[in-house]
């Protein structure tokens, strides 16, 4: 009896983890049909990402990176 109480137990606690890891996740992403309006986020947003494109970066040599 007492081993079914703790296998409950930990049964509970497992799944209010796994809910709680899914509702996080969840309020970290967007919905897909908020597509056309994530575009205008990011362009209005103040970023810190680097502007320029790093393919093309060449070091003092002349070699591309």
């Amino acid at each position: 009896m007492v081993k079914n109480k703790v296998f409950l137990t930990i049964c509970i606690i497992f799944l209010l983890v796994i809910i709680y890891i899914g509702y996080d996740i969840s309020s970290r992403t967007t919905f897909p049909g908020s597509k056309a309006q994530l575009k205008e986020r990011i362009l209005s947003s103040d970023s810190t990402a680097v502007k320029k494109d790093s393919v093309n970066l060449k070091d003092s040599s002349g070699t591309r990176f």
